[in-house]
């Protein structure tokens, strides 16, 4: 409604004042890019009115062209101004042009423009006729809108087929157990059971440990970084197959303490290095390692893997895409553990990047600002005063 709102108020002012110039000259008007709030020709009102208008539209990531084609005047918001001379700018003013002349005609146009880049965008052209001949065309960038849907619709199409996979295994094998009175056939059967329901388990666990990355605020822990990486290693020699990988860490020099939400960054090297056992061959070696910089806080975790084909680097952070399904069914895997690893690296400030040769192995590495580490001044400032705040506590107690 605001938008509408300032649109309107725009095109009403712009409409009034330039109509009424037009009238009192009766002649063409030569081509201005927006009225002058300080033309002296304008009463005071007006003045005001219209710096208003275009203070507004210029807020507005929404494009803006009004043009009258009597008088051949274009005006543009500063965000249609902004795309004039680009590449997108170019395509964009070819659909512009031809939705004015419709809409002089008395035509209104409501289109996508789907533009492939580079950048890729879509854009909605809409364009409308106004009162005394003049057009109103708005471009509305969508292309985040665009991709959240396109996101939306892959995550139900894939939870579905997630969850209706064990769930129907169970079925079909509760159905078999019904009748069985074989005690071979019942203990092969209902250990199938156990595994189809714990994989529905991990699918609901990971999405509810994603979307909890997704949305809640960010811990303001102090992280002992070895601390994390001992524990991701120990989750990772406890995974299926962890006995036959040999997993380990090696540490950069001096501790790295870190102020960050423990409990993501656990969840984030743990997947890491679990991902990494998974997709070990037997006798494999699992390497993790941490390092840092005047730029970067690094954990790199390294396997001697299956590896990953080229084409399916981009892809391997979205949610529920695997390189291997038939591996992933062996290992248990859901698909989400990369994604909620790239979330957590977003939500630090950080990244996380991956090379790989397949058939050789892959890394990853998960990089973390050197903006989170804290100094060990300033980790001993913290200790007094939280070592003051429990003593202060304990006297009121004893009080």
């Amino acid at each position: 409604m605001f938008v509408v709102a300032i649109v309107g108020l725009l095109a009403g002012v712009c409409i009034g004042i330039v109509s009424q110039r037009l009238a009192d000259a009766r002649r063409r008007l030569p081509p201005t890019p927006t009225p002058d709030p300080a033309d002296d020709e304008l009463p005071d009102d007006h003045r005001r009115m219209v710096a208003a208008a275009i203070e507004a539209a210029d807020r507005l990531d929404l494009a803006l062209v009004l043009h009258h084609p009597t008088s051949d005047t274009t005006l543009r918001n500063r965000a249609a101004t902004a795309m004039l001379g680009t590449h997108v700018g170019v395509i964009v003013d070819e659909h512009v042009d031809r939705a004015i002349a419709a809409a002089s005609a008395g035509q209104s146009t409501d289109k996508r423009l789907d533009l492939h880049g580079p950048p890729r965008a879509s854009l909605e052209l809409v364009a409308e006729p106004l009162a005394d001949g003049w057009v109103l065309v708005t471009v509305d960038d969508v292309s985040d809108r665009t991709r959240i849907d396109a996101m939306r619709t892959d995550f139900v199409a894939n939870i579905s087929h997630e969850l209706k996979t064990p769930v129907g295994a169970i079925a079909v094998l509760a159905e078999m157990l019904e009748d069985e009175t074989d005690p071979e056939v019942v203990a092969r059967v209902a250990s199938r059971v156990v595994a189809e329901s714990h994989r529905a388990v991990t699918t609901i666990d990971d999405l509810l440990e994603l979307s909890r990355i997704e949305s809640t605020r960010l811990a303001d822990d102090i992280v002992d970084l070895s601390d994390i990486v001992d524990g991701a290693v120990a989750r990772g020699r406890g995974a299926d197959g962890g006995e036959r990988v040999e997993v380990t860490a090696f540490g950069a020099k001096g501790d790295i303490v870190l102020r960050a939400d423990r409990r993501q960054l656990t969840s984030a090297i743990g997947n890491l290095v679990e991902n990494a056992v998974k997709y070990s061959d037997d006798d494999g070696v699992v390497q993790v390692r941490t390092r840092a910089d005047d730029r970067w806080v690094e954990v790199m975790v390294s396997d001697q893997g299956v590896g990953i084909p080229t084409r399916d680097l981009d892809r391997v952070f979205e949610r529920f895409y695997r390189v291997d399904r038939a591996r992933s069914r062996e290992t248990g895997g859901t698909g989400l553990g990369l994604s909620i690893v790239r979330h957590v690296a977003s939500n630090h400030g950080g990244e996380c990047v991956v090379s790989s040769q397949e058939g050789e192995g892959s890394t990853f590495v998960l990089r973390l600002p050197a903006s989170l580490v804290v100094d060990a001044a300033d980790l001993t400032d913290t200790n007094e005063s939280t070592e003051s705040t429990s003593t202060t506590h304990q006297e009121m107690t004893d009080e």
